[in-house]
């Protein structure tokens, strides 16, 4: 059994400040609720850590008229569409605001779990194989293309987070009752062949990879209420496969984030199948950070606080912005 060891290079970080951060959260979002959380989390850690904190919410607030001239950076919580789809990021960076996170074009491919796959895949990064469907798709040719990968396939939206309207399903009877969910929130959706094995995810910050977790759940996979409200959802750190295994889901996982360009917080969920091979399902370029949320849990087996970590993914930000588009502070990193 493997145990995550923290390795010993040094993971560069400078505090200063105190800044002057605008936190943007909630917006108009299918996961809006989960962005709230994430926002006020963050606002409340990072005002703990004396810093100047304001709450935007884009649902009620146009952001090319809101007056950034007192901000140092943008913090962004939102989760889902205009918030994890580059939209936000574009806004942003056409203004000259410093933000967290992906740019706009890593942000609008990570959004599309297809997109993501042939991105990775283009880069020989190990993802299930998969069918993009659509909504005006007949019933008969996604179950031909459902019978072409081999059941158990798994239904996802294509644009969707926290697993909002995901189904495993093991036959046709259940493929049919699981379209209508997936179609809901997305006019696109993908059928993947489902992997058998472990449930996975890996936190990074920028090139730094964040001890992997291993996740265990008594439901049928890590759905939403397994994420947000089942305190029985297990978080381990102790690992039964070998150091090389665990080696092997970093890697993966760094890969798939080189491969879209991510840059601070973003998170690889991953399967690990019963020949120990991992296969990368998704990536998210704004993770929750929710106390429920995986990354801060990783964050902490470094020792790094919850408000250390926000402060990490700030510092991220500042570090490789032009001095010429910071804000009129001044500060630097």
């Amino acid at each position: 059994m493997a145990t995550y060891a923290i390795p010993p290079a040094h993971v560069e970080f400078r505090r200063s400040g105190p800044w002057k951060v605008a936190v943007l959260l909630g917006g108009d979002s299918a996961e809006r609720e989960i962005s709230l959380a994430s926002g006020s989390c963050v606002s409340q850690a990072l005002r703990e850590r004396g810093h100047h904190v304001t709450e935007i919410d884009p649902k009620f607030v146009y952001l090319g008229h809101y007056d950034w001239a007192e901000t140092d950076v943008a913090f962004l919580a939102l989760h889902g569409k205009f918030g994890e789809d580059g939209q936000v990021q574009a806004i942003l960076e056409k203004l000259g605001v410093p933000y967290t996170g992906s740019d706009s074009e890593a942000s609008r491919v990570g959004i599309s779990k297809s997109a993501t796959k042939e991105r990775i895949i283009q880069h020989a990064v190990p993802t299930p194989r998969y069918v993009l469907i659509h909504e005006s798709d007949s019933p008969e040719r996604i179950v031909a293309h459902a019978n072409g990968l081999g059941f158990p396939v798994v239904v996802k939206p294509d644009t969707q987070g926290s697993s909002l309207g995901v189904s495993i399903v093991q036959n046709v009877e259940e493929l049919l009752t699981a379209l209508p969910k997936c179609f809901a929130l997305d006019a696109f959706g993908i059928v993947e062949q489902a992997i058998i094995g472990s449930e996975w995810t890996v936190g990074m910050l920028d090139e730094c990879i964040l001890p992997p977790i291993l996740i265990s759940t008594d439901r049928q996979f890590f759905d939403f209420e397994a994420k947000y409200h089942d305190d029985g959802t297990g978080y381990r750190f102790d690992y039964n496969v070998t150091s090389d295994v665990v080696r092997r889901i970093e890697l993966v996982a760094q890969n798939a984030c080189r491969a879209l360009g991510t840059c601070g917080l973003a998170r690889v969920d991953i399967m690990l199948d019963r020949d120990q091979q991992p296969w990368v399902l998704e990536i998210n370029t704004i993770p929750g950070l929710t106390d429920h949320s995986l990354v801060p849990k990783a964050a902490a087996q470094f020792g790094w606080s919850f408000g250390e970590l926000c402060e990490r993914a700030i510092f991220s930000c500042l570090k490789s912005t032009p001095a010429s588009a910071r804000r009129i502070s001044g500060r630097t990193p």
